[in-house]
């Protein structure tokens, strides 16, 4: 098994719902952080120039469960694993805990792009440096 990526996140005030719980859509925006985290310890960035192009790494496909709540303050620690890489998308896998606790499970997909100025993006294979060190991350 990969060893994870790991991380952690202070669960602020506005990441909460009125009963101080933390709102379901603040656990995508920690995964996109986590990601970029990762990405970034790797050397690169999801939004980067590649041979003169912009090169990032929409989303395409998210998923999160929900095992147990987390409260406005709270530290989590986020596991990141890569679970596959492929010619032009990367999918990952998050675990969030909380002084081992499970909080929640989720999934994410991106997928390499070059992003022509003022045009949709174009799903190109990942760069082979950037896919090398992501299949690392996976063995």
């Amino acid at each position: 098994m990969p060893t994870p990526f790991r991380t952690s996140r202070f669960v602020e005030f506005s990441d909460t719902d009125m009963a101080g719980i933390m709102h379901f859509s603040a656990f995508f925006r920690f995964m996109e952080a986590a990601e970029h985290q990762l990405i970034r310890s790797l050397g690169f960035s999801v939004y980067s120039t590649v041979n003169g192009d912009v090169v990032s790494f929409p989303r395409v496909a998210a998923s999160c469960e929900f095992h147990s709540p987390a409260k406005c303050e709270d530290v989590l620690d986020i596991d990141v694993t890569v679970e596959r890489v492929g010619t032009k998308s990367v999918t990952y896998k998050f675990v969030f805990t909380q002084h081992g606790r499970d909080v929640a499970t989720g999934q994410m997909t991106s997928v390499c792009c070059r992003v022509p100025h003022g045009q949709v993006p174009v799903s190109i294979a990942i760069p082979a440096e950037v896919a090398s060190k992501l299949r690392a991350m996976a063995e």
